[in-house]
């Protein structure tokens, strides 16, 4: 609710996240990245005992933020599903463990937070390509202003990450 002031809003109760998703979910861990225009982040997750739920939003600008199911035992294994998350909008999106994770950032700049039910333990990451064409996603960024790190310009494709992430 905003009014003259400016707004206020709960970004997180445990009674109502529980009541509205049947989930019983501990977040141990929060996260915050500051990206600018053309960041694209992912496609991330960790696998095995450290997988991890997330409950992700945009505190300050815009993104398009995308999962992906790894789990091989779902209808939607190697689907992909993409949701705009911006300051306006306040939407959050719930991220079950076994989804790979990413997003572009489309506004000048942008504050991306997140919940996480699990620690971060790097040996357990798996990478998946952000471009591997089996998604068809259309990141909203003109692949000649896409800015990635070294290591996300190097996941593998899906195929791999998923034989990775079952060695796990």
């Amino acid at each position: 609710m905003g009014d003259s002031r400016g707004y206020f809003y709960e970004t997180f109760n445990e009674a109502h996240f529980k009541k509205h998703t049947g989930l019983d979910i501990h977040f141990v861990q929060d996260n915050q990245s500051l990206s600018k225009y053309g960041v694209l982040r992912g496609l991330h997750m960790q696998g095995g005992a450290f997988a991890q739920a997330k409950l992700v939003r945009c505190f300050k600008g815009q993104v398009l933020d995308v999962v992906v199911d790894m789990r091989k035992d779902q209808p939607t294994f190697g689907k992909s599903y993409s949701i705009l998350l911006s300051e306006e909008n306040h939407t959050q999106l719930f991220i079950p463990r076994g989804f790979a994770h990413g997003f572009s950032v489309l506004s000048d700049e942008a504050v991306f937070v997140y919940k996480c039910d699990n620690f971060y333990h790097r040996e357990s990451e798996i990478g998946v390509a952000y471009n591997d064409p089996q998604f068809k996603i259309d990141w909203k960024i003109p692949e000649a202003e896409r800015i990635l790190s070294e290591k996300d310009q190097n996941n593998p494709a899906f195929a791999e990450a998923v034989k990775q992430l079952y060695a796990l």
